[in-house]
């Protein structure tokens, strides 16, 4: 069985958003220093669809949640 490679630019282009990685960082850069009290799905800046995906992910332990896990310990940085 092979496992998927998942990145933070794959992630992205999953959610939709752009995925270089300078849009990366200025969407890091813009939503940085989330409260650690907030879970990632539950920031104010997803739409419906993305915390949707966001929560599956980590639910289901699936194959996107190391780097949502990432993507999570990048915005609470």
């Amino acid at each position: 069985m092979e496992t998927p490679d998942h990145n933070l630019n794959a992630l992205f282009a999953q959610l939709g958003l752009a995925d270089t990685d300078e849009a990366i960082d200025r969407f890091i850069g813009a939503h940085q220093g989330m409260d650690r009290a907030i879970p990632l799905a539950d920031a104010s800046f997803w739409t419906d669809a993305q915390a949707a995906f966001l929560r599956q992910a980590i639910a289901e332990d699936a194959d996107w949640a190391e780097v949502v896990d990432h993507l999570d310990a990048r915005l609470r940085g």
